[in-house]
């Protein structure tokens, strides 16, 4: 496998460079430096300064505020801002309008849809969440209960929803809903756009056991949308769901892969501050991850290669998380190992980042940030797909070991 990138996306990555330099202090040291009443101001002026170069959407077409980027650029981009310590999509729900629902618009919403759903998002009027999980129904998406009943001026929603990350800042919802009982699993299942802020909808904060709200959950009672708020056919929306989860891991594999390098700088750092540096065995504990993260950029450059080929990554998604989930709980329990009996007096900054590792610039002996770091890597291996699912996706898929019994 060719493990370089084109001529054409390596010149964009010298443009990025320019860019970064024209709009970053000269002493910028990452925004993992900034403190928390900097932080905001910056993430406000830089999600600006992004939607001006057209840079907030770059995979998005021209006429709506992107470039049309190729997949190769576009992991040069988030590459590049990570190196530098900047975020590609600052603000909470950018990820969910941004990265998911937009591309799915752009492949199955109709003219109006996108006239209207993908100016207001890029300009932050409209912030998503995504609703897929519910309670009986997390991994195993197509068990969902949710269900919407058409009516004379749309739909009527009734059901829960849960897991939705930055669902407490969202106004509006993509969700999975079961439109004809009848039918069982993926079949009659619908992809609707569902307001939040009106009088059917209920939004709960989830405090995790870091105590922060990063998830929450919402209830569904007698919600309505309209009727043209539905993306793609009646009963088809198993097929829009895969659409959009094929956006889900694309182009940022090989920026998570740098991220969890510029991370284990850190943890060196940390085992200095604790006088172990020297210790063979945290050495060889190191050694391992940096290992593991080569592994992930490794699989991230095949998967970009197989999605600049217009090829389905298929199972190979199912080995893509699995390895980041089991690295995340690995390099975060080496990191609580290392803090030792400070734990018992919490010390630092308190953590920018929730599900990933602190941005570029934060401070290496914050215990607060590494233990909130090791107890929301607990998560990882149920979030998006819980580990024992990948597992049984790739027994199944890729060593052909035979199914599971399902209903």
């Amino acid at each position: 496998m060719d493990l370089n990138f084109p001529p054409a996306a390596e010149h964009f990555r010298k443009e990025l460079r320019a860019f970064l330099d024209q709009h970053l202090p000269a002493a910028w040291a990452g925004v993992g430096a900034l403190p928390p009443d900097e932080l905001a101001s910056f993430t406000e002026q830089w999600r600006a300064v992004l939607t001006d170069n057209a840079l907030l959407a770059p995979h998005w077409p021209e006429k709506f505020g992107g470039r049309g980027l190729s997949v190769f650029d576009q992991s040069v981009l988030i590459e590049e801002f990570v190196r530098r310590g900047v975020p590609h999509l600052p603000a909470p729900n950018d990820p969910f309008g941004i990265n998911l629902l937009g591309p799915t618009l752009l492949a199955w919403g109709t003219p109006d849809q996108q006239d209207y759903f993908l100016p207001r998002t890029l300009s932050g009027e409209i912030r998503w969440a995504q609703g897929y999980s519910e309670p009986e129904a997390g991994s195993d998406l197509f068990a969902l209960r949710t269900r919407a009943e058409a009516t004379e001026h749309g739909w009527r929603v009734d059901g829960q929803k849960i897991w939705q990350t930055a669902g407490v800042t969202a106004n509006w919802i993509f969700a999975l809903v079961r439109t004809d009982p009848a039918e069982r699993r993926g079949r009659g299942i619908s992809f609707l756009l569902i307001p939040l802020e009106q009088d059917g909808v209920r939004v709960r904060g989830i405090t995790n056991m870091a105590g922060q709200v990063e998830f929450s959950e919402v209830f569904l009672d007698n919600a309505h949308t309209d009727r043209d708020r539905l993306v793609g056919p009646v009963n088809g929306g198993a097929k829009v769901a895969l659409t959009l989860l094929g956006f889900e891991r694309g182009t940022s594999g090989i920026a998570a892969s740098l991220r969890n390098r510029l991370e284990l700088d850190r943890v060196r750092g940390l085992a200095q501050s604790m006088g172990r540096a020297a210790d063979p065995v945290i050495r060889e504990r190191l050694a391992h991850c940096l290992a593991d993260v080569h592994a992930q950029r490794s699989l991230a450059l095949k998967v970009l290669a197989m999605a600049a080929n217009g090829e389905d990554p298929g199972a190979l998604a199912s080995v893509v998380k699995l390895v980041a989930s089991t690295y995340r709980q690995s390099v975060t329990e080496l990191t609580i190992e290392l803090a030792g009996d400070t734990l018992n007096n919490l010390r630092g900054a308190e953590p920018q980042e929730m599900l990933q590792p602190q941005s570029l610039g934060f401070d290496s002996d914050s215990t607060v940030a590494w233990l909130s770091d090791f107890l929301n890597a607990r998560a990882i291996s149920i979030y998006g797909g819980s580990s024992e699912m990948q597992r049984n996706t790739i027994a199944e898929q890729i060593l052909g070991l035979p199914r599971d019994k399902r209903d």
